[in-house]
């Protein structure tokens, strides 16, 4: 498995590049949305179980793309989010 520090780095360099946006929704949107559609399942594994175990190091953007990542696998099943797609 990737190490903690390089996912949270890239997660982070990602929400940089949407911040940009003046709209912060969509931000979130756009970060969560490239987790989703581009890291493999493992990557997405550990950057959820990263956030759930209450760690710090992720910025306001890519955070909360990671918790709309763990509310759609709590409201869809796992599968969706770090199953194959």
């Amino acid at each position: 498995m990737m190490e903690t520090e390089r996912l949270i780095k890239m997660a982070n360099d990602i929400s940089n590049f949407f911040s940009a946006e003046p709209d912060r929704t969509v931000a979130v949107q756009g970060t969560a949305n490239h987790i989703r559609k581009f890291w493999e399942p493992r990557m997405r594994q550990g950057i959820i179980h990263y956030r759930q175990s209450g760690s710090t190091g992720l910025s306001e953007i890519a955070g909360l793309a990671v918790d709309k990542l763990i509310s759609e696998a709590g409201s869809a099943g796992q599968d969706s989010v770090v199953g194959s797609e």
